[in-house]
């Protein structure tokens, strides 16, 4: 389920991170580990994991760490990308060598190894100290007092009728935004498949279904946004969503016989609902930070 709340975390990104440099550095990083995580499992070759790390995860932590006390925007495409590549080469590669070639349980090997335990005390101790007395006198000034609650939402678009009044204005059935959502639910979907066995759809094949039902899910879409219709209510949005797709995917499942289990086509339908659900709420607000990016940037060209 690790690969399902990083999916989720990803999303949230979408919401949440107002320094676009920083989103565009996770996004490669998520995508990247995903397509590893599918190589893995289609192959079963543990190195492949350690050539495709997960560092998504701790660029997520660090992203969150920093705008606790800075404003993000502040720092550039070059900061992201060397913060990026330390979480990669220093703590990423040893831990996948760790677990994934190595295959060494931690916990084990701090009772079977004398010298183990004390190093990592040692080594910790030290890397408190080296942060305490060298890395916090030369960081700039904090922008703001502590803040671990999201930012929020541009005023233009923080209800749920704005964002649909804005996706009735933008959205496209064949968009960015579909091809991204493609991508996303089926790497994911892939990767569950290959642990139910009960699943006889191919890789191929669930991918190309996972395409058709996002598709089909961004035409309904547009076609209520253009009707203006709206909720703020999460809940309510995934409970008719999931309506919509369980009818969907039971019609097609007749039609075509895809001789999928009941119980995968739930759980394939409930990963998709959830995930859709809230990359929908979330695009927008990425969209419209984007294009006002991209207005001020025209702006100060023009100046």
């Amino acid at each position: 389920m690790d690969v399902f709340y990083l999916g989720v975390a990803y999303i949230s990104t979408m919401r949440n991170w107002v320094s676009l440099s920083a989103f565009g550095v996770s996004r490669f990083l998520f995508f990247y580990r995903q397509i590893g995580v599918v190589a893995f499992e289609l192959t079963q070759v543990r190195a492949i994991l350690l050539i495709f790390p997960n560092a998504f995860e701790y660029f997520f932590i660090a992203y969150e760490e920093i705008r606790a006390r800075w404003n993000t925007p502040r720092f550039q495409i070059k900061f992201w990308v060397l913060t990026a590549a330390f979480i990669w080469i220093v703590i990423k590669l040893p831990q996948e060598y760790w677990i994934h070639i190595a295959q060494l349980d931690f916990t084990d090997t701090w009772k079977t190894v004398s010298w183990f335990a004390p190093l990592i005390v040692g080594a910790s101790v030290v890397a408190l100290l080296v942060l305490w007395f060298v890395v916090r006198p030369r960081l700039d000034p904090a922008d703001h007092a502590w803040q671990f609650v999201a930012p929020p939402i541009p005023a233009e678009i923080d209800t749920a009728g704005e964002r649909t009044a804005y996706m009735a204005r933008h959205g496209k059935v064949w968009s960015a935004a579909s091809l991204e959502k493609t991508l996303l639910i089926g790497l994911l979907s892939i990767i569950f498949a290959s642990v139910l066995p009960t699943t006889e759809l191919n890789n191929l094949q669930l991918f190309g279904w996972v395409g058709v039902f996002v598709l089909m899910n961004a035409v309904i879409s547009l076609w209520v946004a253009r009707r203006n219709y709206s909720t703020e209510s999460v809940l309510t949005t995934f409970a008719a969503r999931l309506v919509v797709n369980v009818g969907l995917l039971v019609g097609l499942d007749i039609v075509f016989d895809t001789r999928t289990s009941l119980g995968d086509l739930i759980f394939f339908v409930l990963l998709f609902c959830v995930l859709i659900t809230i990359y929908d709420r979330y695009r927008p607000v990425y969209e419209y930070r984007l294009h006002r990016l991209e207005v001020d940037a025209e702006g100060t060209a023009s100046a």
